[in-house]
């Protein structure tokens, strides 16, 4: 996949690993649209030069308005990077179910449901030039959960599950599916954590690598080495995840 001249819709391109993949994508000659909650951050983006589009990816009208956005462009690659993390851990007190709520369906489905809305726009793309692009980030946490993270987890856990059935239906429409699997990287979502962090510009730039060699998952940083453990003994991978 050669992302030169492509167009690509990037959920969650305002900070983080989103905001290094934007810079990345569009330097290899791609015009890159993404989106944000924060009007801050979405000034700063605009005034770099991206368009982005204002969205609330905790409901089904915040995602749809993303859809009405676009209107009639085409679409080469959808990157579902946007994503919420929050405690859930009764230990330290009681549990939002507003923050459950949210959680789950901007980072499982609200993926869907772009997914669906783009459908026919990514099929015309596969068609017409040889091949289009889903790219949906989970978590080295879908492999192996963390305690306090519960929520979190399940849902990167489930995206994994469906990415990897959907990347099987898309292949007959010569639409490619790449999962990538980050380790903890230096974002805003995990400036609370005192961890070793990989830096989102590195990151980026293994998304972009992967997604240019067409590979179906990218096992960035320490991720590697989990699936390596995971492979050999899953329960292992658990005990280690579980401990952190």
């Amino acid at each position: 996949m050669d992302v030169s001249g492509k167009t690509i819709l990037l959920t969650g391109g305002t900070s983080g690993i989103g905001r290094q993949l934007a810079g990345q994508l569009r330097a290899n000659g791609a015009t890159v649209v993404t989106t944000g909650r924060s009007a801050e951050r979405l000034a700063e983006v605009r005034g770099a030069g991206f368009e982005a589009i204002e969205a609330d990816f905790t409901t089904a009208a915040g995602v749809q308005a993303v859809a009405d956005a676009w209107g009639d462009r085409p679409l080469d690659i959808l990157i579902n990077n946007a994503g919420m993390g929050r405690t859930h851990d009764f230990r330290e007190g009681d549990v939002s179910l507003t923050d459950v709520d949210e959680s789950i369906f901007t980072n499982f489905n609200a993926p869907i449901h772009l997914i669906t809305h783009f459908m026919e726009k990514l099929r015309a793309s596969a068609a017409a030039n040889g091949g289009a692009m889903i790219v949906n980030v989970t978590s080295g946490l879908a492999i192996a959960p963390s305690v306090a993270g519960a929520t979190y987890c399940a849902t990167k856990a489930a995206l994994r599950s469906y990415t990897m059935s959907l990347r099987v239906q898309m292949k007959e429409f010569g639409i490619h599916v790449l999962e990538v699997l980050p380790p903890m990287v230096d974002t805003p979502m995990t400036e609370e954590y005192d961890a070793k962090k990989m830096s989102a510009e590195q990151c980026a730039a293994t998304i972009v690598s992967a997604m240019e060699r067409e590979k179906n998952e990218a096992n960035v940083g320490l991720v590697s080495t989990l699936r390596l453990v995971n492979s050999v003994s899953p329960k292992l991978a658990e005990k280690i995840m579980l401990s952190l």
